[in-house]
């Protein structure tokens, strides 16, 4: 089985502009955005082969509701190197909780956030 186990991720967001701004500072991020009737989505980028998973930001506060100890998320350092990206999430609206921290010399180093809407996320980094 060449699959990912999760298929489609949503993350809740309280302003939808506040959040697409904060994931475009921190990970550099160009978003699609689906406006519908009833739920407002921006889809992360994606790419039809390849490691990693879809999802989006979404917006509809009947629901969905940002959570700060939920289903924990990680996004892989765009950069290379979690300490980059960890050093883009406070001017950009949101709280380190876990500094770069090593997992393992096998499966590299990892850092929790409070993203602009106050989701718990992950950033993981082979270095």
């Amino acid at each position: 089985m060449n699959k990912n186990v999760v298929g489609w991720f949503e993350i809740p967001t309280g302003d939808m502009e506040r959040a697409i701004r904060f994931y475009k500072d921190v990970f550099g991020f160009e978003f699609h955005r689906m406006k519908m009737p009833q739920i407002d989505m921006a889809l992360f980028p994606s790419v039809e082969e390849g490691l990693g998973s879809c999802g989006s930001l979404v917006h509809n506060s009947d629901f969905y509701k940002p959570l700060d100890n939920g289903v924990l998320i990680y996004f892989t350092a765009t950069s290379g190197d979690v300490a980059n990206e960890l050093k883009k999430v406070e001017p950009a609206g949101g709280k380190v909780l876990v500094a770069k921290t090593q997992i393992s010399e096998e499966y590299g180093y990892m850092g929790l956030i409070l993203d602009s809407e106050g989701n718990r996320i992950g950033i993981h980094s082979r270095q």
